[in-house]
């Protein structure tokens, strides 16, 4: 008779099979739920802390959470996170506009009164520590097959020499036809200009003999009231404005060559403003010539700022017409000519000529400013740099001066494909212009490929550099959860512990006073590796300690009472009980930073003196303006085992 199993022994056979089964079906999470506990507990060892660093989350109160679209650390130690809309078509149509101030010390947050749409503006620091924001948006972009409404640039003229024209948001010119169209914005147009011909009577007495007016102009956005095909139009043609009468009505018209219902892109403001940080609040200046949205603003040997680039009031590139800021009078006056993509980076060099990487964030064509090169602004002339790998992805790579910056060092770190492009590149590249005929070499490669890369000046003269994404915006998931040093001493990459949260477009990394590193933003276009999910902005501040500062414990140099200014010979004298072990200064300059684009970091070598008594230090810092900028900086001192104090603010004038 054939054995059969029991009906007991059959459900515990299939329980155990089930079992079985269950477990192969979910072995790969459990797996990857056992790497995460290991990796947790091992990133959590003091011994991996001090050779790698670690990460920390930031606990940002609700009321408080930020789309950090900039990033600057003021002299009173704490960091200004400037929103404006965040890119929220809600939130511009709204008129919310945001900036949070953190307190890193006591991390607390207050909310900033923001008067404009700073999204996507320039910032840079001023000699007497305030912030100077400049440009942001006016109007948000319209993609191709989204435009309702045909419209485009309208030139309005004035040839009225008596008295200069403000028209308002919502003025109707009418085109020949009939067909309206409404400006966007407030435009004044200057009065024009009337300049006198003379002659000679024979009675020798000057007397005016003809008159000449050249007529003022502005540009204005202007879209069509209708829907509908009448409005399109690819010839130029003389716009009347509705409601002017008389005299006016005759000086003052439109000119516009095309108003389609193409793509139209981001347009930017005007408007400037000082970020008091003591006050806390912003304080408006004069408003510049050209409307700018993601323009660069770097300040120059004598404190003024230049402001380049950015998308103008009908959304073109700014041809080339570029300004200059006065904080002393607080005016705006005409720069030297050049032309740059948005957000070029150009970093004040020796000599006070300016070096562009060829970094830059964006807009403009692939073929037009891309190269990089000494810009001499007392002759407006621009000598290219050539021995760039990969030249045709520059768009939203990192640039930085390297530590110190006296060695005149520029380096360039990955970078992608212009617009959209899903290429990206792990080169870096480092000219020295110190060199007879200085050409870009390459240094060593990333990891991967890498757009969106943080870097930041550390004060043990390495670079700290993290996060980024492989394709565009970290399409398909590409965000790199990666971090490394780079040493200019050994021209190589170390690896440093990984941060927790992905950053890619819209994100910011700074140093702070206390050594650490803060990172911030990041807007992806998806939420998802197979892009389906529209991305969330990332309102997460991660900070990193590095692993100085887990080496140091408690046993940190101490920088002692001494003077936030310096003498007349460019010297500060500092009490200490350190003495012994300090073995350098650097003066660290604070970061304004977007689009991990910042221009503002330097890392200056000082001269230092120790007292017979070895109780103080002295601190000398260099002369040269086109080295040391005028400002506030934060002066670090190193131990002999790379461990850093504490900044202690000092001002530069």
């Amino acid at each position: 008779m054939a054995y059969r199993p029991s009906q007991k022994f059959r459900k515990t056979l299939l329980g155990s099979g089930a079992v079985l089964v269950l477990a192969a079906l979910n072995a790969p999470a459990a797996v990857s739920f056992a790497e995460a506990k290991y990796h947790a507990y091992k990133i959590a060892q003091p011994g991996y802390k001090r050779a790698f660093g670690s990460w920390a989350p930031v606990d940002v109160p609700a009321p408080y959470s930020v789309n950090a679209i900039h990033a600057a650390l003021l002299h009173t130690g704490k960091v200004l996170l400037i929103a404006g809309s965040g890119n929220s078509q809600k939130n511009f149509d709204a008129g919310t506009f945001q900036t949070v101030l953190w307190d890193p010390v006591k991390n607390t947050f207050k909310n900033i009164p923001t008067p404009e749409d700073f999204f996507c503006a320039g910032h840079t620091q001023l000699p007497d520590g305030r912030l100077l924001v400049a440009g942001g948006t006016a109007r948000y972009e319209v993609l191709n097959g989204e435009v309702k409404k045909a419209g485009g640039g309208m030139r309005v003229k004035n040839e009225s020499p008596d008295k200069a024209v403000t028209l308002k948001k919502g003025t109707v010119f009418r085109s020949p036809s009939g067909v309206e169209y409404v400006s966007k914005v407030d435009v004044t147009v200057p009065r024009a200009k009337r300049e006198f011909e003379i002659s000679y009577f024979k009675s020798g007495q000057m007397k005016p003999w003809r008159t000449k007016v050249t007529a003022a102009e502005a540009r204005v956005f202007v879209e069509a009231r209708k829907e509908g095909p009448e409005a399109l139009t690819t010839e130029a043609a003389q716009y009347e404005i509705v409601g002017l009468k008389g005299e006016e009505a005759d000086n003052v018209y439109g000119l516009a060559q095309k108003l389609t219902t193409e793509k139209q892109d981001f347009q930017g403001i005007r408007s400037a403003y000082e970020f008091d940080p003591k006050a806390e609040k912003y304080i408006p200046v004069a408003p510049m010539k050209d409307a700018r949205w993601y323009p660069t603003l770097v300040t120059l040997a004598d404190g003024k700022v230049l402001a380049v680039s950015g998308l103008n009031d009908v959304g073109d590139v700014v041809p080339g017409d570029n300004e200059i800021y006065d904080p002393a009078t607080r005016t705006w006056s005409k720069g030297p000519f050049r032309y740059f993509p948005t957000y070029p980076s150009l970093f004040l060099v020796q000599g006070g000529k300016l070096l562009y990487s060829g970094s830059n964030a964006g807009y403009g064509p692939a073929e037009k400013g891309r190269e990089p090169g000494l810009w001499d602004l007392r002759k407006n002339s621009f000598t290219k740099l050539g021995g760039l790998t990969d030249p045709d992805q520059l768009e939203t790579s990192a640039s930085l001066m390297l530590p110190p910056v006296q060695h005149q060092k520029v380096m360039v770190l990955g970078g992608g494909g212009v617009g959209e492009s899903s290429k990206s590149t792990a080169r870096t590249a480092i000219v020295d212009l110190s060199a007879e005929n200085p050409v870009f070499t390459d240094g060593p490669a990333l990891p991967q490929g890498t757009r969106y890369l943080s870097s930041v000046l550390l004060p043990d003269d390495t670079v700290f550099t993290t996060g980024g994404s492989e394709d565009y915006r970290g399409r398909s998931g590409s965000d790199i959860l990666k971090a490394q040093f780079y040493d200019p001493r050994t021209n190589a990459f170390v690896e440093a512990a990984e941060p927790t949260v992905g950053r890619n477009y819209h994100s910011e990394a700074l140093l702070l006073p206390d050594g650490r590193v803060a990172t911030f933003g990041s807007d992806p276009l998806f939420d998802d590796k197979d892009n389906t999910r529209l991305g969330t902005f990332e309102q997460r501040i991660e900070v990193f300690t590095p692993p100085y500062l887990h080496r140091a414990g408690a046993d940190r140099p101490v920088l002692g009472e001494g003077s936030a200014e310096l003498d007349q010979n460019g010297r500060a004298t500092f009490k200490t009980k350190d003495a012994g072990r300090i073995a350098k200064a650097r003066l660290m300059r604070p970061s304004a930073v977007t689009h991990t684009t910042d221009v503002e970091q330097r890392s200056v070598a000082l001269g230092l003196t120790k007292s017979t008594d070895g109780m103080t230090v002295t601190v000398d810092v260099p002369q040269d303006r086109t080295l040391v900028p005028p400002g506030w900086y934060m002066l670090f001192v190193t131990d002999t085992n790379g461990i850093p104090s504490e900044a202690h603010w000092i001002r530069v004038e």
